[in-house]
């Protein structure tokens, strides 16, 4: 008899969560297009407000600030531009975005700033943002007159490390700069509000906690957020900041796991810290040469970013696959080739070792028992590929 697969990879997708399967199915049995006036059609706009008025309560801001998109992407497509006004705020357009150097690619590709407006700021070995650095890079725009967008990471999605968003935030308001957020991984997990993260608008995408893939939020601050040059234009829809009829089942599944889950963060983030750091105990154990990633900062309590000296994770990621072990590469993968993690580079790891970075990351389905089994089945599976690699050529 096989045993039952083990998925460990919330931080790619986490499974979808009964709140969000249960509202989903509700809104599929609604016929009506959320723009109609008539009763089909008011049921389903009222579906999507109920929904935005979940994630606002999440997001700690009005309904009216939250913009519905097709994930995290998109929001920050939509929110990194520099044609940007808040309504007390309607200065001449940015003209240089500043972002971590670990930050997601939808983040580092810049979108419509200029290739020449574009600096990253280093990270410290730990995986942190350099705030030296950061300082000395808006002293720079200021000799310029150049004015600053500032994009960041609520935690970093392959180290799990928490970024200093507060403090960072504090000295880019102080520079007459704007805050955009990127809380993809942080939601769900931490707290991760405008408020406490003092940033300007977070971004969400549903299907890293537990809602449907295919949604997301821009969430703007009380100030609001006008933006000039959008994306999508069209029937006006989303306040007229992104067209397109709305995708309703998906929107009703994320604002219902935000609600479902909001009051149980400090209690789940508690039990997967402790099972986390078990874990991480069990691979040093078993395999001593092991080296931890941000293990020292301070990570989301579900992420574990790790190395082996001379294994190249491709080759642990396919072999525990094959033993019933859904990892991840700690690099960007595209196309199912993993490749070395710019986020491993910015934080000085030798490029032989980030080669073999492995992500594991649990979630709320996740069990004691699954990270046993998990160390059991690496330890042994590096044993086999060590021996079989010292093996003599007959």
């Amino acid at each position: 008899m096989s045993r039952a697969r083990v998925y460990l990879d919330y931080n790619a997708t986490a499974p979808l969560h009964p709140a969000a399967r249960a509202a989903m199915g509700a809104a599929f049995d609604l016929c009506g297009n959320a723009s109609s006036v008539h009763a089909e059609g008011r049921a389903a706009r009222a579906l999507i407000e109920a929904a935005r008025a979940e994630v606002a309560a999440y997001a700690g801001t009005a309904p009216k600030n939250i913009v519905f998109t097709s994930g995290g992407t998109e929001a920050l497509n939509l929110a990194l531009t520099p044609h940007v006004e808040t309504s007390s705020d309607k200065a001449k357009p940015f003209d240089l975005l500043l972002t971590g150097a670990g930050e997601h690619l939808a983040v580092l590709a810049g979108h419509r700033f200029a290739p020449s407006q574009l600096e990253r700021v280093s990270l410290t070995p730990e995986g942190e943002l350099n705030l030296e650095a950061l300082g000395e890079a808006l002293e720079r725009a200021r000799l310029a007159g150049r004015r600053v967008m500032f994009a960041l990471q609520a935690a970093n999605n392959e180290t799990g490390v928490i970024q200093p968003v507060t403090v960072a935030a504090d000295m880019v308001h102080a520079a007459g700069g704007l805050v955009i957020c990127d809380a993809v991984q942080a939601a769900g997990r931490i707290a991760c509000d405008l408020g406490s993260l003092k940033a300007d608008a977070v971004v969400f995408s549903a299907h890293k906690f537990g809602g449907p893939k295919g949604a997301g939020a821009l969430c703007f601050g009380p100030d609001g957020y006008h933006i000039k040059d959008l994306l999508l234009r069209g029937g006006g829809q989303e306040r007229g900041l992104r067209a397109g009829t709305e995708n309703i089942p998906a929107i009703a599944g994320m604002g219902a796991v935000l609600a479902a889950t909001k009051a149980r963060i400090a209690e789940q983030a508690t039990a997967l810290a402790l099972l986390r750091d078990e874990m991480e105990t069990r691979i040093a154990h078993a395999l001593p040469n092991v080296v931890f990633y941000g293990a020292s900062a301070k990570r989301l309590p579900n992420t574990s970013c790790f190395a082996l000296p001379t294994l190249e994770a491709q080759v642990l990621l396919i072999a525990l696959d094959m033993e019933g072990f859904a990892v991840s590469s700690g690099s960007a993968c595209s196309s199912g080739k993993v490749k070395r993690s710019h986020v491993l580079s910015a934080m000085g790891v030798d490029p032989d070792l980030a080669m073999g970075a492995i992500r594991v990351s649990l979630g709320w389905e996740s069990r004691p028992e699954d990270c046993v089994s998990f160390v059991e089945a690496l330890a042994k599976t590096v044993r086999r590929i060590e021996a079989r690699r010292d093996r003599p050529a007959a």
